[in-house]
C-alpha cells in the first residue's frame, strides 16, 4: 500500500489541536439499487469504524434533504418559544417529549449537558390526536414531522436490508424483519438545540456515549460532533458536508450482529462558543420485544436495553457508576488516554452486577 501524503485534517477545541477523522462515503442510490459493490463498502464501514457519510444528492435522495429544511425552520420556531409551551407536557416517555437543558451529564467532568431537545416518537406520529405540545400540533407542522420521520425510516431500513443482503442473511434472520413497521417500538425523531457555551460553562455539549439505535440517522449542518473511532486514544471532529446525513451503528445493531459491528463512540462539544447549534436525529430502533444478547452476556430485549440505557443517561455521573460497566458505551472499550484527557480516571468502578438501573434512579 502507498504512503498517505495527505495532511490530516485539525480543527481547534479547547486550547489544543483535534484531529477531523475521514469517513466513508455511501450512495444511498446505489444501496436502492443494491450494487454488490456498494452494499460491500457498507458492511465493512459498519464493521470496521460503526459510522459513514450517506450520499443523498441522487434524485432518491433530496427530498430527505428538503425535509431536514423543513424540520429546522419549524425547530428554530419551537425552540425560541417560552419554556411553558415547549415543555407543556414534560417527558411523556423516554422516547416522547421534551427534556429541557441540563437534564443530562454533561461533556466534560461535573458539568450538565448544554441542550434542550423535543423528541418525537414514529408511533405516536401516526395516531388520530398524537401527544405533542400544542407549539407543534398545526396541521403543517405535523406534516413535516410526518415527512422527517417516514423518509429517514425508509432511508435506515434501506441500509438495514442492505446490510442483511451483504451479511447474506435470510427470512426471519434479516434485521429488517426485527424492523417491522406494525410493531411497538421506541424509534423516534430527535430534534437538539444547543446553547452557546464556552469549554469553563457549567452547561456544556453532550456526555461520550454510544446510541441505543439500531441506526441513527443524523442531520447536523455546523460542526460539534465529535467520534471516537475503535482504536484510537482521541475523539475527533466529523465534518459536516452538504447533502449528506451522517449514520452511525448503534448498540442493537451491535448485539444483533453477534457484536461484530461497531457501536460509534461518539458525543457533541461547542467549537463555536458563541453560535446556537441545532441538530436532527432519526433513531431506528428493533421492535420492543426483539431478543438480543447484550455486553453483559444478558439475554434482554430491545425495550429493556433501551429503558435501563434511558435512565442511565439522565442519571448523575454517581449513579451511572452502578449501571454496568458497558451501560453508557455499549460495550466499546476505550484507552485510558481518554479518561485522562476529560479527568475521569478516578471516577468510581462500576457495580456490574447492578443490571437493572432502574431499581436505583428514579424516573424523571
Amino acid at each position: 500500500m502507498a504512503i498517505s501524503t495527505e495532511v490530516p485534517q485539525t480543527r481547534e477545541w479547547n486550547g489544543k489541536k483535534v484531529p477531523v477523522y475521514p469517513m466513508e462515503v455511501i450512495d444511498f442510490s446505489k444501496l436502492l439499487s443494491q450494487e454488490p459493490v456498494e452494499i460491500e463498502r457498507l458492511v465493512r464501514a459498519c464493521q470496521d469504524a460503526g459510522y459513514f457519510y450517506l450520499d443523498l444528492r441522487g434524485i432518491d435522495g433530496r427530498r430527505m434533504l428538503e425535509d431536514q429544511q423543513d424540520t429546522l425552520k419549524l425547530m428554530y420556531r419551537f425552540f425560541d418559544a417560552p419554556l411553558e409551551a415547549k415543555n407543556e407536557f414534560g417527558l411523556v416517555a423516554p422516547h416522547l417529549g421534551y427534556e429541557p437543558i441540563g437534564s443530562r451529564t454533561g461533556v466534560l467532568e461535573n458539568t450538565k449537558d448544554g441542550y434542550e431537545m423535543v423528541k418525537v416518537s414514529r408511533d405516536e406520529i401516526q395516531k388520530d390526536s398524537p401527544h405533542l405540545p400544542a407549539v407543534l400540533k398545526t396541521s403543517p407542522d405535523m406534516k413535516v414531522l410526518e415527512h422527517a420521520i417516514a423518509g429517514a425510516n425508509i432511508a435506515t431500513k434501506t441500509i438495514l436490508a442492505a446490510l442483511s443482503t451483504g451479511l447474506g442473511l435470510a427470512g426471519a434472520a434479516r434485521f429488517e424483519n426485527s424492523h417491522r413497521n406494525d410493531r411497538p417500538s421506541t424509534s423516534t425523531l430527535a430534534m437538539m438545540h444547543y446553547i452557546p457555551s464556552e469549554p469553563t460553562a457549567k452547561n456544556i455539549g453532550h456526555q461520550k456515549h454510544t446510541d441505543i439505535s439500531s441506526l441513527t440517522f443524523l442531520f447536523a449542518e455546523q460542526w460539534g460532533l465529535q467520534v471516537r473511532p475503535p482504536g484510537s486514544k482521541e475523539f475527533g471532529f466529523v465534518e459536516p458536508r452538504d447533502g449528506m446525513a451522517v449514520i452511525n451503528v448503534g448498540d442493537s445493531l451491535r448485539f444483533a450482529s453477534g457484536h461484530t459491528m461497531q457501536s460509534c463512540i461518539h458525543r457533541v462539544v461547542p467549537l463555536d462558543p458563541t453560535e446556537h447549534r441545532y441538530s436532527i436525529a432519526y433513531f431506528l430502533r428493533a421492535e420492543n420485544e426483539t431478543m438480543f444478547t447484550d455486553s453483559e452476556g444478558r439475554y434482554i430485549t430491545a425495550g429493556q436495553w433501551h429503558d435501563e440505557k434511558f435512565f442511565a443517561f439522565t442519571s448523575p455521573p454517581e449513579l451511572q457508576a452502578l449501571a454496568p460497566s458497558s451501560m453508557i458505551l455499549g460495550g466499546m472499550t476505550e484507552e485510558d488516554a481518554e479518561a485522562e484527557e476529560i479527568g475521569t480516571k478516578d471516577a468510581p468502578s462500576p457495580i456490574v452486577g447492578a443490571t437493572n438501573l432502574k431499581e436505583t434512579v428514579q424516573v424523571y
